[in-house]
């Protein structure tokens, strides 16, 4: 038989009062985006419009920054294009190495890149004969990881024949290939290889059909070709992401991002025509959401970002996850920061290991806090005892493009450790300076600064050794030299 149950007490009346109150909206509702009017919870017709200006602006800056990623690598496509390379058997390199020529997202100066995107849209099944005793790396359009080739990649340095299958293709892997299924048709190739240029040279890229017989490559000398491939911080930062919404499948990009997009005008198969009054809004939103995107590089609050309590040197890739994952969740301003500023996902960057692969630390600021100024002189100091396997470096960045630092005398605005020229100090120290002038005496350890302009280095270390990764070795604040300094 039915039992019939006692209830509970429920809410008195005055709970039942604060309730009402914590589920409604007053009448004059003042925000940051301005005074909104209801009555009894129904917006005032005057203030319709501005609620949804107001939606729009924040799902405008929202959609900067998750949409970085993608715009960045639509920027990188478009910006080698004007370069030259527009086909997948046409691979760019820069040499003998990367210079401040162009604007590119915080390259060294130490390494020969080469690059090119893969169309699998217009090719089909795609081949990369990777070389051996190679770092390279393919991700996709949205700038995921999709795999890793050579020393880090399942060749193990052999050199390997790598497969890249479009969206939705079907059908049985075929034999004698490392086979891949990227979400996306365009993905980004970086090549870099132990034996230089020559040795980058060996790549091959062919359609499949073409296996019996691999057309030749084209390869281009980029190194000095002045080009843009960062994204833009405006309006056009969403023409930027329709170009790969219109390109790739619908269920590229997780239905949430697509979702804002889409909110936004961004829609696939649709033009992105937004009117006047929403282009506004849009422009505003990727403004607010550049600066936003600047306080999480250069100012993070999260305290994983740094690598030493009461140091201001700073971890570009937080969480130790190429992902951008920590429990589940998605580090969502760690994301940011990384691609705001940096290139390149793949494991090997995510999870340093001792005496293989790099270290990074970067930093914007002095050892009182203040943003660096190219008019004025600093030291740094690079501890004796470097845990460099193989050698240290520090590059100059310029704050506003994140690109090298680009000076009047100097494609190279860096100090090396392999080169051989930066000299120690007695205790086997290096104390390096940065300035508008050089410091008479001290000119090899000297990178010129620009007055006027902000800067920020970045200090990587290539085969860090375990002092770097139990703290026992640190780097020291950099310091604004107050003294008058003799130059040259």
């Amino acid at each position: 038989m039915p039992i019939e149950g006692t209830p509970g007490a429920g809410l008195t009346a005055e709970q039942l009062r604060e309730a009402v109150q914590r589920i409604s909206t007053p009448d004059e509702l003042a925000t940051p985006f301005g005074a909104f009017e209801f009555f009894d919870g129904v917006p005032r017709p005057t203030s319709v419009g501005a609620l949804y200006d107001a939606l729009d602006l924040m799902r405008a800056a929202e959609a900067f920054l998750i949409g970085i990623p993608g715009a960045s690598l639509v920027a990188l496509r478009s910006g080698l294009r004007t370069a030259g390379v527009t086909s997948p058997d046409i691979v760019g390199y820069t040499d003998p190495r990367a210079n401040s020529g162009g604007l590119y997202l915080t390259p060294n100066t130490e390494t020969t890149y080469g690059t090119t995107f893969l169309d699998l849209k217009a090719w089909g099944p795609t081949v990369i004969e990777a070389p051996p005793e190679s770092l390279c790396v393919v991700d996709d359009f949205w700038f995921r990881y999709v795999t890793d080739m050579g020393i880090a990649g399942p060749d193990r340095g052999a050199g390997g024949k790598y497969l890249f299958l479009p969206p939705g293709w079907e059908g049985a892997d075929p034999e004698g290939y490392f086979v891949l299924r990227p979400a996306t048709y365009s993905n980004w190739v970086v090549l870099r290889t132990l034996g230089g240029v020559p040795a980058m040279k060996t790549t091959r890229i062919y359609p499949l059909a073409e296996a019996d017989h691999p057309r030749e490559n084209t390869f281009l000398n980029i190194a000095d070709v002045r080009q843009n491939t960062v994204h833009s911080n405006d309006l056009e930062f969403f023409r930027e992401i329709d170009q790969i919404v219109q390109e790739e499948p619908l269920d590229a990009l997780d239905p949430e991002r697509t979702g804002v997009f889409a909110a936004l005008g961004v829609v696939h198969g649709q033009p992105f025509a937004p009117d006047e009054q929403r282009a506004r809004l849009l422009d505003a939103g990727a403004r607010l959401g550049a600066a936003m995107s600047r306080a999480l590089v250069f100012a993070p609050r999260d305290p994983a970002a740094y690598y030493w309590s009461g140091s201001s040197w700073k971890n570009a890739f937080v969480g130790g996850s190429y992902e951008f994952l920590r429990e589940g969740a998605r580090l969502l301003d760690a994301r940011t920061q990384f691609h705001y500023f940096a290139t390149v996902i793949t494991p090997a960057m995510a999870h340093a290991q001792v005496g293989a692969g790099s270290a990074y630390a970067y930093t914007a600021e002095d050892g009182d806090g203040h943003a660096l100024d190219g008019g004025a002189t600093y030291t740094l100091r690079i501890p004796a005892d470097a845990p460099a396997k193989n050698f240290w470096s520090i590059d100059l960045y310029d704050t506003q493009t994140r690109s090298l630092l680009q000076l009047p005398d100097n494609p190279y605005p860096a100090l090396s450790s392999l080169a051989g020229t930066v000299k120690p100090d007695a205790d086997g120290s290096h104390l390096l300076w940065f300035g508008p002038h050089a410091p008479a005496g001290h000119e090899s350890n000297w990178v010129r600064t620009v007055p006027g302009k902000s800067w920020f280095p970045m200090v990587r270390l290539y085969g860090p050794l375990e002092p770097w990764f139990d703290g026992t070795w640190r780097l020291p604040e950099i310091e604004r030299v107050t003294e008058p300094v003799p130059s040259d």
